[in-house]
């Protein structure tokens, strides 16, 4: 079989510098681990289906497959980043949004009570 692949590719990511982060780091290259050895295993069983391959073609056929496999594996993982990525995005704009909005309200609250607090001052002078 061919070259091992790499892990798809983190874009954009920032140094880690917390304990979590590394986790996650270690997490995500023992799972793309596990689907390199997974591809390899599903290979070898495709390839078993051709018993009359002579073994360069059936190793070739491996490859291929395996190949092909972690190719779509990264596909999907790329994806998935992306659409974490965006959805990240809309939720801290949302958050945003709503933050601005309760300060608003609670100005307007403090600015009411300051004008009802001073308002029997004024109407006595």
């Amino acid at each position: 079989m061919g070259g091992r692949q790499r892990p798809p590719k983190a874009r954009n990511v920032r140094p880690a510098a917390d304990t979590g982060a590394e986790i996650a780091k270690l997490e995500g290259y023992l799972a793309w681990e596990a689907e390199v050895a997974a591809a390899a295993r599903d290979a070898r069983a495709f390839a078993d289906r051709f018993p009359w391959l002579p073994a360069d073609d059936r190793e070739a056929l491996e490859g291929a497959y395996a190949e092909d496999r972690l190719r779509y594996a990264e596909e999907v993982v790329d994806r998935a980043v992306g659409r974490c990525r965006e959805l990240a995005a809309r939720y801290r704009a949302e958050c945003r949004r709503v933050c601005a909005r309760w300060a608003a309200v609670c100005l307007s609250v403090a600015f009411a009570a300051a004008l009802l607090a001073a308002l029997p001052a004024a109407l006595r002078a």
